[in-house]
């Protein structure tokens, strides 16, 4: 698999994880009061943007690509999600939800190689 092709698969899993941290954001924003509508209105219109891009990007691959090379790279978005609400929305992760995480990417790798 060429490198641009590895970094562009890369790419929309990390946009799908951004898309869903702008929908947290602007959950977390609602609950306000008083409620910062232009606020939640702004991150929700992010969410709704990048979330449109990935899904425009990961139908592309699913043209050009066989199913069992593009689904194996799903297993990277409970990973990074999890690092950005951690960094991002300061979400505490326990070790227990870590090792759960490495537990299911690592069931994704061993599905994608069997």
């Amino acid at each position: 698999m060429k490198a641009s092709l590895v970094a562009l698969l890369i790419g929309c899993q990390v946009l799908l994880v951004v898309s869903q941290l702008f929908l947290k954001h602007a959950m977390n924003l609602a609950e306000r009061t008083p409620r910062p509508t232009a606020q939640v209105a702004f991150f929700s219109g992010l969410f709704l943007a990048a979330m449109t891009l990935w899904f425009l990007l990961w139908l592309g691959f699913l043209q050009v690509m066989p199913l069992s090379e593009v689904q194996p790279w799903e297993g990277l978005s409970p990973v990074l999600l999890v690092l950005g609400a951690a960094v991002f929305l300061r979400e505490k992760v326990s070790r227990e939800a870590w090792f759960g995480i490495v537990l299911i990417s690592a069931g994704v790798v061993l599905v994608s190689v069997g």
